[in-house]
């Protein structure tokens, strides 16, 4: 991973991390309880500090200080 996460910079208590399902770098995605499949890109490294949960989500999980 070159970038790190904001999430994991803002210590944000649904963090889970850096899933590699093929054990590569190309794969890599950094996850948490609220996007299992892959926090976007607006939050995990832009500025969206996710205070209010997206439009497709699918939970209202957003970010809690650890």
């Amino acid at each position: 991973m070159l970038l790190t996460p904001n999430v994991y910079i803002r210590k944000c208590i649904h963090f889970i991390g850096v899933d590699q399902h093929d054990k590569t770098e190309i794969s890599e995605r950094v996850i948490c309880e609220s996007f299992p499949g892959g926090i976007p890109d607006e939050i995990a490294y832009g500025d969206n500090l996710h205070l209010q949960p997206l439009l497709n989500q699918g939970n209202d999980i957003v970010f809690e200080k650890m």
